[in-house]
């Protein structure tokens, strides 16, 4: 299993943001845009950022892609 951001993406497109918007507001790199963006593992702490700011639950930004085999 892998996880999946597609509910991250699809909450920015519902609040009209973009993912500069979310890096300014999150305070996090471009480069952990990127990682977010091809479902790479990022820290705890990234994820706690992105709920803090986006003002949301763990649940509503990711979740696990039985699709993909690591």
């Amino acid at each position: 299993m892998a996880i999946s951001y597609k509910k991250l993406w699809k909450l920015l497109i519902d609040r009209d943001m973009k993912k500069k918007d979310l890096q300014k507001l999150a305070g996090i790199s471009s480069a952990t845009i990127t990682k977010l963006g091809k479902n790479e593992n990022v820290s705890t702490e990234i994820i706690q950022k992105i709920c803090i700011a986006l003002k949301c639950d763990v649940c509503d930004i990711m979740e696990m892609d039985d699709t993909k085999r690591s």
